[in-house]
């Protein structure tokens, strides 16, 4: 019966086999947990529920966002420390190992 009141109440969303019966996935468990803590040990009701649950799966995408751009960053400054060490070692070969191409490449009659 609360199980039917979570679901009726959008709090959980639970997939069905073909003849109807709820499956209920470890994510869905968690969840009814999370709930179940919310409701009977911290005293609060379905409609705060809702409001933490989407609270929470905000938090969550933004964390996720914040990791996507922090994995950007560190690749961006991973391209910027390697060119900078490819600018170092083209600057630091000695001038007597620079060679023009004019004085390689065979003239033009």
């Amino acid at each position: 019966q609360t199980l039917r009141l979570y679901e009726r109440e959008g709090l959980l969303k639970p997939t069905r086999t073909d003849g109807n019966t709820r499956l209920y996935s470890e994510k869905d468990l968690e969840r009814l947990e999370f709930i179940l803590f919310l409701t009977r040990e911290l005293g609060v009701n379905l409609a705060g529920v809702d409001i933490i649950l989407n609270m929470k799966q905000q938090m969550e995408e933004l964390q996720k966002q914040v990791d996507q751009l922090f994995e950007f960053i560190q690749k961006e400054l991973s391209k910027m420390y390697e060119g900078e060490e490819l600018r170092k070692a083209i600057v630091s070969v000695p001038k007597r190992k620079v060679v023009r191409l004019e004085d390689i490449l065979p003239k033009r009659g």
